[in-house]
């Protein structure tokens, strides 16, 4: 069962958010201590970006992947379509900025970051919102910036109207590695890395993907 689709889906997408922001964070804001992989990948990424170019964090949710990004010295901005995840975002991470926006119409100016990661946001756009979505992250990338993708692996959509006991109207796409980087290189990146792991103790049992693409300089 899938649930709104259009705009109409991104509004429930905004107000499920908003409604579970507190217990999100309760739950999933320290979630990177138990991921080793995402540490050593979000590392790498900084390690590649331009020495003070800011970072972006595309679906920051609570802020707590930029806030880990600001801790190891970049200039980290998160972005999210939930005023109520903007706002703890600030709260919690102050030492980072946020700006509240959509994965398609970033708040940003063109070539303002030197990288970006998008975790896990991009799986609740609709297929053919995807492409637009990462032509989007490459307009506020500069030439030579890395994005680094996440996502559940696989064809499935799961819905969800009840969510940590809170009412919610949000689906949540899986997606094929091959088509995320090839939907990537179509919205003029190239390929640096697709990789999977299976799920960490404390995660829902899926496999998790991710795909690192590059901006080329020319």
């Amino acid at each position: 069962m899938t649930g709104t689709t259009g705009n109409d889906a991104r509004r429930a997408v905004r107000s499920s958010y908003d409604t579970v922001a507190e217990t999100y964070l309760d739950t999933v804001g320290g979630e990177l201590a138990h991921k080793p992989l995402d540490r050593a990948l979000l590392a790498a990424l900084l390690e590649q970006t331009e020495d003070g170019a800011p970072v972006a964090d595309l679906g920051c949710g609570p802020g707590h992947v930029t806030g880990w990004l600001a801790a190891r010295g970049a200039r980290a901005v998160g972005v999210d379509l939930s005023p109520g995840m903007v706002a703890l975002a600030r709260r919690e991470h102050p030492e980072a900025e946020f700006r509240e926006g959509d994965l398609l119409r970033l708040p940003a100016a063109d070539g303002e970051f030197g990288a970006a990661v998008a975790l896990y946001s991009v799986i609740h756009l609709e297929p053919d919102e995807l492409a637009p979505a990462f032509a989007e992250a490459r307009r506020v990338l500069r030439p030579g910036g890395r994005l680094l993708v996440s996502f559940h692996a696989g064809t499935e959509v799961r819905h969800l109207d009840d969510w940590w006991g809170h009412p919610v109207d949000v689906d949540f796409r899986f997606l094929l590695p091959s088509a995320v980087a090839g939907l990537l290189e179509t919205a003029g990146f190239e390929t640096e890395a697709t990789l999977e792991r299976a799920h960490y103790p404390q995660e829902p049992e899926t496999t998790r993907a991710y795909v690192l693409a590059r901006r080329p300089e020319a």
